[in-house]
C-alpha cells in the first residue's frame, strides 16, 4: 500500500539530498536572491500542510485568502500533504512557489538547492516575526534566511476522555502494553504516525526513563542509542493496529475505529472537539517533539512575484492569530496572539505558547553529531528502520 511506497521512494530522496550536502548544494545561493518585488504573475502555487491555507471552505468564519485573492490579483492553488517527506517530494518534482516546510524538511529542501533564498528587505513585516525564529537554525544557512517563520507548536498526547478521566501524564500509554482506565488493554487502541521522524519521540521518551542510555539530544543518537529507539518502537508496533498517514484518516480513526490515544497535532484535536467527539489532549512530563514551520520558496517558482506577497501577507497579525486558532499552533508573530477574535485571548497559551523551550523541534538527523564527532546515524537509517518496524520486521 501507500505507506510502504511512499518510505521507499524517502530512502531515495534523503541520500539524494544528503549528497547534495556534501556536494555544496546551497553554495552560492546567495548570489540568486530577489532584489525588488514586480507586479504579480496572477497566481501562486502552495504545498502546505492541512489547514493552513484557508479560504472559508471548511468554515466561512476561518479565510485568509480571499482578501487576499482581491488585493493581489494572486489566485491561491493548495496541495496538502501529510508528511515532511511529502512535502521534499513534491518540491523535488517542481511547480509550486511555496511550502511551509518544517525542520525535519528545510535543511534538506536547502542542501538540495531546491529553495532560494529570501531577501527579508522585501518583506515589511519581518520586524514583527518572534525574535526567536527569526534566525533559527532550521531556515537560516551562514546567515541567509531561505524562509518566513509561519507557525509552531508541539505533538501532543491526543486521547479520549471516556476512557481517561484524568490526561495521561505520560507517553507510556502507547509505548507499552498496560491496561487503561477503562480496564480494557491498550493493544489494539493506540496508534503512531507513519513518519520516520516519529522516531524522535521514541527518543525523547527513553531520554527520560532510561537515562543511563546517555540520550542528550532526540535528533542525535549513537548507534547504541538508535537500537534502543528501534527496540522501543518494535514493542510499540504490537499494540499499533495502523498507524495513521493523515490528519484525515487520524480524525476518522479516532471516531470509528475505537483508536483512544496517539500522538498528534493541535489540529486534530480540534477537529474532534468541533465534531462533538470526548477528546483532549495534554503535554506529557517527557516533554514532546515539535514543528517551527517556514514558508520557503522554490528554486525556480514559477510565480516569484505573487509568493512574496503571499510571504508578507502570512505573517500579517490577523492571518497569524486566524491560522493559530483553526490549526492549534502558536503564531511565529506574537502579535497574532491578540490580533484574532477568533483566537481569543487565552489561545496562544491555550495552544503551547509558554512551553517554546520544553518543545524538542523536528530537524533532519545527520551523522554529524553536536559534539564534533560522526557517530549519529542519519536520517537514511531512519526511514529504513522506520519503514521495516511498521512492516514488523
Amino acid at each position: 500500500m501507500k505507506t510502504k511506497w511512499y518510505l521507499t521512494v524517502s530512502v531515495l530522496l534523503v541520500i539524494t539530498s544528503l549528497v547534495l550536502t556534501a556536494c555544496g548544494g546551497a553554495g552560492g545561493a546567495a548570489s540568486s536572491m530577489k532584489t525588488e518585488v514586480g507586479k504579480g504573475e496572477g497566481e501562486v502555487a502552495i504545498v502546505d500542510w492541512p489547514g493552513y491555507v484557508e479560504r472559508g471552505a471548511n468554515d466561512k468564519n476561518y479565510d485568509w485568502v480571499t482578501q487576499f485573492e482581491t488585493e493581489t490579483g494572486c489566485k491561491v492553488t493548495v496541495k496538502d500533504a501529510a508528511t515532511s517527506d511529502e512535502m521534499v517530494t513534491l518540491m523535488n518534482q517542481g511547480g509550486f512557489d511555496l511550502v511551509t516546510a518544517s525542520g525535519d524538511a528545510s535543511l534538506r529542501l536547502i542542501a538540495g538547492g531546491t529553495v532560494q533564498p529570501i531577501n527579508i528587505a522585501l518583506i515589511p513585516s519581518w520586524k514583527n516575526v518572534d525574535p526567536r525564529l527569526q534566525n533559527a537554525a532550521w531556515h537560516t544557512v551562514d546567515g541567509v534566511h531561505y524562509g518566513v517563520p509561519y507557525q509552531w507548536g508541539p505533538n501532543v498526547l491526543m486521547y479520549n476522555t471516556t476512557v481517561f478521566s484524568a490526561a495521561p501524564s505520560s507517553w507510556d500509554v502507547v509505548f507499552n502494553e498496560q491496561n487503561l482506565p477503562d480496564g480494557k488493554t491498550n493493544s489494539g487502541r493506540v496508534q503512531a504516525p507513519d513518519n520516520p521522524i516519529y522516531m524522535a519521540d521514541a527518543a525523547l521518551y527513553l531520554k527520560a526513563t532510561k537515562p543511563e542510555l546517555g540520550i542528550k539530544d532526540p535528533y542525535e543518537l549513537t548507534k547504541a542509542q538508535f537500537d534502543a529507539v528501534v527496540e522501543l518502537l518494535r514493542q510499540q508496533r504490537k499494540l499499533v493496529p495502523k498507524y495513521w498517514h493523515d490528519a484525515t484518516t487520524q480524525v476518522e480513526d479516532f471516531t470509528t475505529e475505537g483508536i483512544i490515544a496517539s500522538s498528534s497535532w493541535p489540529y486534530q484535536v480540534n477537529l474532534l472537539i468541533a465534531n462533538g467527539q470526548s477528546i483532549a489532549s495534554t503535554f506529557p512530563t517527557e516533554g514532546a517533539t515539535g514543528w517551527a514551520d517556514t514558508t520557503m520558496m522554490h528554486a525556480k517558482a514559477p510565480h516569484p512575484n505573487c509568493a512574496y506577497l503571499w510571504l508578507e501577507h502570512s505573517i500579517q497579525p490577523k492571518v497569524q492569530g486566524d491560522v493559530a486558532a483553526w490549526f492549534g499552533s502558536v503564531p511565529a508573530v506574537p502579535a497574532g496572539c491578540t490580533a484574532s477574535d477568533l483566537l481569543g485571548a487565552e489561545g496562544c497559551k491555550t495552544n503551547g505558547s509558554e512551553n517554546f523551550d520544553k518543545i524538542s523541534f523536528w530537524k533532519t538527523p545527520v551523522a554529524a553529531c553536536g559534539d564534533g564527532s560522526s557517530n549519529c546515524v542519519p536520517y537514511s537509517e531512519w526511514v529504513k528502520s522506520y519503514l521495516a518496524i511498521i512492516g514488523g520486521k
